[in-house]
């Protein structure tokens, strides 16, 4: 029987509750299909862990990670410490650490969500953006100088690397290929960022020609908000810079209901190393401790872990379980304007595994 390694990393604020709540779904799935198994080892850096040794994580923390088959994480953020420490500390230490170049976000609306768009169907908002995560404008490139002086200056760059920007793009081209419209939209902001963007948008004439079955467009950032809200059924595959999808994939998943529900996954493509999935809602401190922490976002995240590690009967058995319990209005979190608590949510979730049991095994085992 297969034996999967995975880490746990709660990191700050509600990921403390939700990533055990996504431990919990992953071993009633083991326990439910008995295809596989799971080893967790929690590794418990974050804020807590700053506040006692001055860093987010040891300084070989990615070597206790390298032999692991998937990494689930919770979040970076902490009220007592600066975002860019909890941020480039833990989370994108990790990203970059491991060369996790492709970061996708599947958005849909699932069942029983009431989404803000009115006029639009589940079957009008059923996107993946996938964003560049190594480089662009969260390189880390830049500096201050004459600090607390009138003369001040501080700069960010962007860097951009025809071979960071093709092998997104290419996979982008590739993940559209694989869906059933085969539309890709690339997002660009080339008009006024007339380097790098206008790079982006020649790489991608280029890359282009090695997928003539997809049908692509583009669209300049400012333009995307305004058609993901107005035309949304026109989207389907969506790629953009570090910055631009971490924006849109934001207002994505308000469009879909909730942050609470939006899941993540930070890909190696090459499998070169351990890939780590994330939901995207934060740490949200206000709400710590208190059990609102909605966990679909994570669940939807176990999910994506479960198709990376090449189970897509057992990704289907867990997407299943999500969407019975959202469409129970009864299992909805406050951010879902419910008034379920974390605990009832995992538990719904993890009874209908159980209670599918048989239909799991064989839809594994096939």
């Amino acid at each position: 029987m297969k034996t999967y390694r995975i880490a746990t990393i709660p990191g700050d604020g509600i990921g403390k509750e939700v990533i055990p709540a996504g431990q919990r779904v992953l071993e009633a799935l083991a326990k439910s299909t008995g295809a596989f198994a799971f080893e967790f080892e929690n590794f418990g850096w974050g804020g807590d862990y700053y506040r006692e040794h001055g860093v987010m994580m040891p300084a070989d923390g990615l070597n206790a990670l390298r032999d692991r088959d998937a990494i689930l994480f919770g979040s970076a953020g902490d009220p007592h410490i600066p975002d860019h420490i909890t941020l480039w500390g833990l989370r994108l230490k990790i990203c970059q650490g491991f060369d996790q170049y492709a970061n996708v976000r599947p958005t849909r609306i699932l069942p029983g969500i009431d989404a803000p768009l009115k006029r639009c169907g589940p079957a009008d908002l059923d996107w993946v953006i996938v964003r560049e995560n190594s480089e662009g404008e969260y390189s880390g490139v830049g500096g201050r100088a004459h600090q607390g002086h009138p003369i001040e200056v501080a700069t960010d760059v962007s860097m951009m690397t025809r071979a960071g920007v093709e092998r997104i793009l290419r996979f982008a081209f590739r993940l559209a290929q694989s869906r059933p419209r085969k539309l890709l939209t690339v997002i660009t902001k080339s008009n006024a960022q007339r380097h790098a963007m206008v790079m982006w948008d020649e790489i991608a004439v280029q890359v282009a020609r090695e997928f003539p079955d997809v049908t692509w467009d583009k669209e300049l950032v400012d333009a995307a908000t305004a058609r993901m809200v107005n035309r949304p059924a026109s989207l389907d595959t969506i790629v953009a810079t570090n910055l631009h999808a971490d924006i849109l994939s934001d207002l994505a998943a308000a469009l879909a209901g909730s942050l609470g529900i939006a899941p993540t996954g930070n890909l190696d493509p090459e499998r070169r190393y351990p890939s780590m999935f994330e939901p995207i809602h934060g740490s949200a401190f206000d709400i710590m401790g208190k059990g609102l922490a909605n966990p679909v976002g994570t669940f939807w995240s176990v999910v994506m872990l479960l198709e990376h590690l090449g189970e897509p009967a057992a990704a289907k058995v867990v997407m299943d379980a999500i969407e019975h319990v959202t469409g129970n209005s009864a299992l909805h979190t406050r951010d879902l304007g419910g008034d379920a608590t974390t605990e009832q949510v995992t538990a719904a979730v993890c009874a209908h595994i159980a209670a599918h049991a048989s239909q799991a095994k064989q839809a594994v085992a096939a």
